[in-house]
Parts: C-alpha cells; structure tokens; sequence
C-alpha cells in the first residue's frame, strides 16, 4: 500500500509540474501520459485486486514478507556494485564460549564440585550450590582453546557439558 501512496504522490507531482509553465520533451510527455494511464487504472481497481497488485509489485521489485531482498539489480544500482548478498556480508564467527553443565551422574557428585573448584575460584558451598543448580552456566567468555580441556574433563567425569 506504501508503494501505491508513493506512486500516487509521484504522478501527481508530475501533474503539477506538467500544468506549470516548464517545457518537456516528447520523451518526458509519453511517459507522465503512461503514468497517468496507471495512474487511473490504478484508481479504478477494487480493494482486492490494489492489493493483489500492491502484492505484485512489491514481488517484481524483489521484496519478501519480512523487508527487501538485496537482488543485483537493485542493489547494483542503488550501491553502484553489482554482487551477490553473500558475497558481500561475512558471518562473524563466535570466539567467545560459555561452559555449560546440563545434567550430571549422581555417583559422581562430588568428582565434578572438585573439578568445578579447579577451574573456578568458587568454595566448596559455592561450587556445590553451582553444580546442584544444572542446568548452569560454569564458565562465560571463554575461547575454544581453554574451554576444550574443561568440557573434555568433565564429560570423562560423567557430566553433560556443552558450549554455547
């Protein structure tokens, strides 16, 4: 409906400048007189069939359900480069990692506060207040590298770890 709003703003501010005092070329005159053709086409339609049309164009012009698709037309000439989308945005790989301890066997308890305790400055109270809340997050911010060992330790332990 945007873009019937627009193209109605549009073609009337062609009428107004065509009744004012400018000249036009031939070229310029066919044009506001296929404009005002669709103008009133557009006018004459039912409110189904605007918005079947509303639908329609906004398709023809590359625009999805949730915002404009970036096609090589459009983008090539609003940006003055012609490329894929994927090609221009780079997916930002995650370097920083939480430890996450889903779920533990009860046997081994006390291993994992233990081990929780190593890896944390937490005490004894604090770690096994932390490890009977699971699921929990263990550890924020942490690069692959130091995280491996503590997930790999704590499977072995008989814990469900994860990275997040």
């Amino acid at each position: 409906m945007i873009l019937i709003r627009r193209s109605y703003l549009c073609i009337k501010t062609l009428f107004r400048l065509r009744s004012s005092s400018f000249s036009f070329s031939s070229q310029v005159e066919s044009r506001s007189e296929t404009l005002e053709r669709i103008a009133e086409e557009l006018l004459n339609l039912t409110k189904i069939e605007r918005y079947d049309y509303s639908l329609l164009f906004r398709h023809k012009l590359g625009f999805q359900k949730h915002g404009p698709a970036l096609s090589g037309a459009i983008s090539g000439d609003a940006t003055g480069k012609s490329g894929s989308p994927a090609s221009e945005t780079k997916v930002a790989e995650k370097t920083a990692f939480d430890v996450k301890l889903e779920k533990f066997d009860t046997a081994a308890k006390i291993k994992i506060i233990k081990e929780v305790r190593t890896f944390t400055d937490l005490g004894l109270k604090e770690a096994k207040d932390l490890v009977e809340k699971a699921p929990v997050v263990l550890k924020k911010g942490l690069t692959k590298e130091e995280a491996g060992p503590i997930v790999d330790k704590l499977k072995e332990l008989g814990a469900t770890v994860v990275l997040e």
